[in-house]
């Protein structure tokens, strides 16, 4: 009986596998292997296949902003007749003049950009000022208050909004904050995901700056203001993209605290103007209402989407 015998200095089989395994390129591993990959059908199913989902997000994504917009400038007749035709009767410019002039549209337009604005000032305000207390500073009873303010996130806000609002109809000191822009900033501002997030990007600056600034002498204010922030830019676009949204969405408080038509913005206002308008000039209202969202996303489109992941709260 022969047996085989391996030729000394040659490797064996299986070793030579796991070499020949090991000089092989990294192929991410997917359903299809990269033979299959090169096949002329697959190839044309995964172009097919492509094309047919990017146009279904576009459809399902833009559609809806397209029609608005051609709706806006259409008559009542060729909405409801026509409501997939491009403009049957002319492009009737008139609906935006109408809703921007006879309707106020202008005026809640600006309540709004005002309202969104003062509730970026105020919730960075405490969002930061709140993180550099349990970040940095980080006093004796920093765990503690950590864990009332994650706390609060658990509480639901339709359980907080009577005491908020008796709050802001009555202070402790003070006028009535009813119809004032500071009844809706201030309970809104005081966010404790934002102040979460801010503190988790916080913890990740290198300590040994905030020592050396220390040593020279700066105070906690100075070193808040001159090497905090600047090194917090990433976190703090990504927060500021969620406190306007969060503004722009709103309904509920601004409507029960802004109780007077000139100071309400222009979500809170356009279901009145439904009800008091024709079709033509209602649709030309919410055409106006989603330029301040659509202008926000195209310019701080990477802020959101790093912000959808936490990554620039992460990182930086």
């Amino acid at each position: 009986m022969t047996t085989l015998t391996r030729l000394p200095g040659r490797p064996s089989f299986r070793a030579r596998r796991r070499l020949e395994a090991a000089s092989e390129p990294d192929v991410e591993r997917g359903i299809l292997s990269p033979h299959d990959r090169r096949r002329r059908p697959v190839k044309v199913g995964q172009v097919l296949s492509h094309v047919l989902l990017l146009g279904g997000l576009v459809v399902v994504g833009l559609g809806p902003l397209l029609w608005l917009a051609k709706a806006a400038i259409s008559t009542t007749q060729d909405t409801i007749q026509y409501p997939l035709q491009f403009w049957p009767s002319g492009i009737d410019w008139a609906n935006l003049e109408q809703a921007w002039v006879d309707v106020e549209v202008g005026k809640y337009f600006f309540n709004t950009i005002a309202l969104a604005l003062g509730q970026l000032v105020v919730g960075l305000v405490i969002a930061t000022s709140g993180a550099y207390v349990l970040a940095i500073l980080r006093p004796a009873y920093a765990r503690v208050l950590q864990a009332a303010v994650l706390a609060t996130l658990f509480v639901p806000s339709v359980v907080l909004l009577v005491p908020l609002f008796i709050t802001v109809a009555r202070p402790p000191f003070g006028p009535s904050l009813l119809n004032n822009y500071l009844g809706v900033w201030l309970p809104t501002a005081a966010n404790a995901f934002n102040i979460l997030i801010v503190k988790r990007f916080f913890d990740s600056l290198p300590q040994e700056v905030f020592e050396a600034a220390k040593t020279d002498g700066a105070g906690p204010v100075r070193v808040f203001w001159s090497i905090v922030l600047p090194m917090s830019r990433p976190i703090l676009g990504v927060v500021s993209v969620f406190i306007v949204i969060a503004s722009l969405k709103d309904y509920l408080w601004p409507k029960l605290v802004l109780t007077d038509a000139a100071v309400q913005p222009l979500g809170v206002r356009l279901p009145n103007i439904q009800s008091q308008t024709e079709l033509d000039v209602t649709l030309a209202s919410l055409a106006i209402a989603t330029i301040i969202p659509v202008v926000l996303f195209l310019l701080f489109q990477r802020l959101i989407l790093r912000g959808a992941g936490l990554g620039g709260a992460v990182k930086g």
